[in-house]
């Protein structure tokens, strides 16, 4: 029985550290309140690169703030981002603190609905992972490509990650049977 409550305790924060990766986060679109807007010539960071610096997981929340007096957010279908159309969007939001929940896995597309905004820029491209990806959560996203044409596989060192967490939780459990 000693040996039992052993490896429990051993296998204890094993289970915290991949609990931690599945927290739900609140997500301040850009990183900063005055980032949902035209981007700058002289700024290097766009939005699409800002989401391509984090992992997106199901239940995560995106924070827009903005002027609801100049703009809005809206979230359409991928043709109408590469469109920047604005007509016929699947959700519009219009209050100037915006919170939108990640539902699903897969790529969501917003623009924003001021008249030239998105042309000139002003556009987001975030992808969702899979529930069977969230132990990958480490490594960032490639940036979300803009155009058609072939897809490219994706390099991950995720194989050896899982082998080492799987040699390591192996360990463990020797240790605690000692």
């Amino acid at each position: 029985m000693a040996t039992f409550s052993r490896a429990i305790v051993s296998l204890a924060p094993i289970f915290l550290l991949f609990n931690s990766f599945s927290e739900a986060k609140e997500l301040l679109v850009g990183g900063s309140s005055d980032a949902w807007k035209i981007p700058e010539s002289s700024q290097s960071h766009s939005l699409n690169e800002w989401a391509a610096d984090h992992r997106f997981l199901i239940g995560d929340y995106l924070v827009w703030k903005y002027d609801s007096n100049k703009d809005s957010v809206l979230q359409v279908t991928r043709d109408s981002y590469l469109k920047c159309n604005t007509s016929d969007p699947i959700a519009e939001y219009k209050d100037g603190n915006t919170k939108v929940k990640l539902d699903h896995s897969g790529p969501f597309y917003f623009i924003s609905g001021a008249a030239g905004q998105c042309d000139k820029g002003q556009k987001l491209i975030v992808v969702v992972l899979s529930s069977r990806h969230r132990l990958y959560a480490i490594s960032p996203a490639p940036a979300p490509a803009e155009y058609d044409g072939p897809a490219v596989a994706p390099t991950s060192s995720a194989t050896s990650l899982q082998s080492s967490v799987l040699v390591f939780c192996a360990v463990l459990v020797g240790f605690a049977m000692m």
